[in-house]
Protein backbone atom coordinates (compact mmCIF):
# COMPACT_ATOMS: atom_id res chain seq x y z
CA UNK A 1 0.00 0.00 0.00
CA UNK A 2 0.96 3.62 -0.48
CA UNK A 3 -0.35 6.46 1.67
CA UNK A 4 -0.04 9.93 0.21
CA UNK A 5 0.35 12.14 3.24
CA UNK A 6 1.45 15.53 4.51
CA UNK A 7 3.05 15.56 7.94
CA UNK A 8 0.83 18.30 9.38
CA UNK A 9 -2.43 17.15 7.82
CA UNK A 10 -4.81 16.05 10.56
CA UNK A 11 -6.71 13.86 8.10
CA UNK A 12 -3.53 12.03 7.08
CA UNK A 13 -2.59 11.82 10.77
CA UNK A 14 -5.84 9.91 11.43
CA UNK A 15 -4.98 7.37 8.78
CA UNK A 16 -1.38 6.96 9.96
CA UNK A 17 -2.65 6.20 13.49
CA UNK A 18 -5.06 3.55 12.23
CA UNK A 19 -2.43 1.94 10.00
CA UNK A 20 -0.12 1.63 13.00
CA UNK A 21 -2.86 0.39 15.35
CA UNK A 22 -3.84 -2.34 12.92
CA UNK A 23 -0.29 -3.22 11.89
CA UNK A 24 -0.91 -2.47 8.22
CA UNK A 25 2.25 -1.77 6.24
CA UNK A 26 2.08 1.19 3.90
CA UNK A 27 4.73 3.28 2.18
CA UNK A 28 4.19 6.92 3.10
CA UNK A 29 4.58 9.21 0.10
CA UNK A 30 4.89 12.87 1.14
CA UNK A 31 2.78 15.48 -0.65
CA UNK A 32 3.94 19.01 0.15
CA UNK A 33 0.71 20.96 0.51
CA UNK A 34 2.50 24.27 1.08
CA UNK A 35 4.36 23.85 -2.21
CA UNK A 36 1.13 22.96 -4.02
CA UNK A 37 2.10 19.41 -4.99
CA UNK A 38 -1.51 18.33 -4.42
CA UNK A 39 -2.55 20.43 -7.42
CA UNK A 40 -0.22 18.71 -9.87
CA UNK A 41 -1.84 16.84 -12.75
CA UNK A 42 -0.33 13.55 -11.60
CA UNK A 43 -1.70 13.84 -8.08
CA UNK A 44 -5.07 15.23 -9.16
CA UNK A 45 -5.48 12.13 -11.31
CA UNK A 46 -5.30 10.09 -8.11
CA UNK A 47 -7.34 12.43 -5.92
CA UNK A 48 -9.65 14.83 -7.77
CA UNK A 49 -10.27 16.93 -4.63
CA UNK A 50 -6.50 17.64 -4.58
CA UNK A 51 -6.05 16.87 -0.91
CA UNK A 52 -4.53 14.26 1.37
CA UNK A 53 -4.78 11.48 2.33
CA UNK A 54 -4.95 9.13 -0.62
CA UNK A 55 -4.47 5.40 -0.08
CA UNK A 56 -3.48 3.11 -2.94
CA UNK A 57 -4.12 -0.49 -1.96
CA UNK A 58 -1.99 -3.50 -2.79
CA UNK A 59 -4.47 -4.27 -5.56
CA UNK A 60 -4.10 -0.80 -7.00
CA UNK A 61 -7.45 0.57 -5.83
CA UNK A 62 -7.34 4.30 -5.04
CA UNK A 63 -9.20 5.44 -1.94
CA UNK A 64 -9.72 9.02 -0.80
CA UNK A 65 -11.29 10.78 2.20
CA UNK A 66 -9.85 9.81 5.57
CA UNK A 67 -13.08 8.54 7.10
CA UNK A 68 -13.71 6.28 4.11
CA UNK A 69 -10.13 5.01 4.29
CA UNK A 70 -10.53 4.32 8.01
CA UNK A 71 -13.73 2.38 7.32
CA UNK A 72 -11.91 0.35 4.65
CA UNK A 73 -9.11 -0.51 7.06
CA UNK A 74 -11.63 -1.54 9.71
CA UNK A 75 -13.15 -3.94 7.18
CA UNK A 76 -9.95 -5.57 5.98
CA UNK A 77 -8.28 -5.76 9.42
CA UNK A 78 -11.05 -6.02 12.01
CA UNK A 79 -8.81 -5.94 15.09
CA UNK A 80 -8.55 -3.73 16.94
CA UNK A 81 -11.94 -2.33 15.93
CA UNK A 82 -12.30 1.39 15.32
CA UNK A 83 -16.06 1.22 15.94
CA UNK A 84 -18.13 -1.06 18.21
CA UNK A 85 -19.43 -4.12 16.39
CA UNK A 86 -22.06 -5.49 18.76
CA UNK A 87 -23.94 -2.39 19.90
CA UNK A 88 -25.60 -0.28 17.22
CA UNK A 89 -26.39 2.63 19.53
CA UNK A 90 -22.86 2.79 20.92
CA UNK A 91 -21.45 2.55 17.40
CA UNK A 92 -23.57 5.54 16.40
CA UNK A 93 -22.40 7.51 19.45
CA UNK A 94 -18.73 6.89 18.70
CA UNK A 95 -19.24 7.80 15.06
CA UNK A 96 -21.18 10.95 15.94
CA UNK A 97 -18.42 12.21 18.22
CA UNK A 98 -15.77 11.48 15.60
CA UNK A 99 -17.80 13.25 12.93
CA UNK A 100 -18.03 16.43 15.00
CA UNK A 101 -14.29 16.83 14.48
CA UNK A 102 -14.06 15.26 11.03
CA UNK A 103 -17.00 16.98 9.35
CA UNK A 104 -17.87 20.04 11.45
CA UNK A 105 -14.47 21.33 12.60
CA UNK A 106 -11.86 20.18 10.11
CA UNK A 107 -13.48 21.28 6.82
CA UNK A 108 -13.78 24.93 7.85
CA UNK A 109 -10.19 25.02 9.14
CA UNK A 110 -8.22 23.26 6.42
CA UNK A 111 -5.50 24.94 4.40
CA UNK A 112 -7.46 25.80 1.27
CA UNK A 113 -10.33 27.31 3.28
CA UNK A 114 -7.94 29.42 5.36
CA UNK A 115 -6.14 30.63 2.26
CA UNK A 116 -9.42 31.62 0.66
CA UNK A 117 -10.60 33.30 3.86
CA UNK A 118 -7.38 35.26 4.14
CA UNK A 119 -7.54 36.31 0.50
CA UNK A 120 -10.97 37.80 1.15
CA UNK A 121 -10.57 39.30 4.61
CA UNK A 122 -6.85 39.74 5.29
CA UNK A 123 -4.15 37.80 7.12
CA UNK A 124 -5.50 38.55 10.59
CA UNK A 125 -8.74 36.64 10.04
CA UNK A 126 -7.27 33.12 10.04
CA UNK A 127 -6.22 32.67 13.66
CA UNK A 128 -9.44 33.85 15.37
CA UNK A 129 -11.44 31.82 12.85
CA UNK A 130 -9.54 28.59 13.58
CA UNK A 131 -9.64 29.10 17.35
CA UNK A 132 -13.38 29.74 17.30
CA UNK A 133 -14.31 26.59 15.41
CA UNK A 134 -11.85 24.40 17.30
CA UNK A 135 -13.14 25.62 20.66
CA UNK A 136 -16.77 25.15 19.65
CA UNK A 137 -16.11 21.70 18.22
CA UNK A 138 -14.08 20.47 21.18
CA UNK A 139 -16.83 21.59 23.56
CA UNK A 140 -19.41 19.60 21.60
CA UNK A 141 -17.10 16.59 21.41
CA UNK A 142 -16.47 16.66 25.17
CA UNK A 143 -20.21 16.62 25.80
CA UNK A 144 -20.72 13.57 23.59
CA UNK A 145 -18.09 11.17 24.94
CA UNK A 146 -18.29 9.00 28.05
CA UNK A 147 -17.51 10.98 31.21
CA UNK A 148 -15.29 8.57 33.15
CA UNK A 149 -13.49 6.13 30.85
CA UNK A 150 -9.73 6.07 30.14
CA UNK A 151 -10.36 6.79 26.46
CA UNK A 152 -13.32 8.48 24.81
CA UNK A 153 -15.66 5.50 25.00
CA UNK A 154 -13.92 2.78 26.93
CA UNK A 155 -10.68 1.14 27.93
CA UNK A 156 -9.12 1.19 24.44
CA UNK A 157 -8.86 3.88 21.77
CA UNK A 158 -11.32 3.95 18.89
CA UNK A 159 -12.30 6.21 16.00
CA UNK A 160 -13.22 9.06 18.35
CA UNK A 161 -9.79 8.98 20.01
CA UNK A 162 -8.08 8.98 16.61
CA UNK A 163 -10.01 12.05 15.47
CA UNK A 164 -9.48 13.78 18.80
CA UNK A 165 -5.71 13.26 18.84
CA UNK A 166 -5.33 14.57 15.31
CA UNK A 167 -7.49 17.61 15.99
CA UNK A 168 -5.77 18.45 19.27
CA UNK A 169 -2.51 18.64 17.35
CA UNK A 170 -4.08 21.54 15.48
CA UNK A 171 -5.41 23.05 18.69
CA UNK A 172 -1.92 23.12 20.20
CA UNK A 173 -0.47 24.49 16.99
CA UNK A 174 -2.97 27.34 16.82
CA UNK A 175 -2.80 28.24 20.51
CA UNK A 176 -6.33 27.23 21.47
CA UNK A 177 -7.05 27.59 25.18
CA UNK A 178 -7.42 23.98 26.30
CA UNK A 179 -7.94 24.75 29.99
CA UNK A 180 -11.69 23.94 29.74
CA UNK A 181 -10.88 20.57 28.18
CA UNK A 182 -8.88 18.78 30.86
CA UNK A 183 -10.50 15.41 30.14
CA UNK A 184 -9.65 15.68 26.45
CA UNK A 185 -6.04 16.52 27.31
CA UNK A 186 -5.86 13.45 29.56
CA UNK A 187 -7.19 11.23 26.78
CA UNK A 188 -4.69 12.73 24.35
CA UNK A 189 -1.83 11.96 26.73
CA UNK A 190 -2.96 8.33 27.07
CA UNK A 191 -3.21 8.00 23.31
CA UNK A 192 0.20 9.50 22.60
CA UNK A 193 1.76 7.15 25.15
CA UNK A 194 0.79 4.26 22.87
CA UNK A 195 3.40 3.27 20.22
CA UNK A 196 0.93 3.44 17.33
CA UNK A 197 -0.11 7.00 18.12
CA UNK A 198 3.46 8.05 18.81
CA UNK A 199 4.73 6.69 15.50
CA UNK A 200 2.02 8.60 13.64
CA UNK A 201 2.81 11.98 15.23
CA UNK A 202 3.43 14.74 12.68
CA UNK A 203 6.87 15.49 14.06
CA UNK A 204 7.88 11.83 13.56
CA UNK A 205 7.21 11.86 9.80
CA UNK A 206 9.99 11.90 7.25
CA UNK A 207 8.67 15.09 5.65
CA UNK A 208 8.34 16.97 8.96
CA UNK A 209 9.29 20.66 8.91
CA UNK A 210 8.89 20.99 5.16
Amino acid sequence: MRLYSYWRSSTAYRVRIALALKGIDAEVVPVDLLAGQQASDAYAALNPIKAVPTLVTDAGDVLTQSMAILDYMDQIVPEPPLLPRDDAVRRARVLAAAMVLATDVHPVNNLKVLRRLQSLTGEDAGLPWVRHWLTEGLAAFAALIDPDTPFCFGDTPDLADICLTAQLYNAHRWGVDLAPFARLAEIEARCLALPAFDAARPENQKDASR
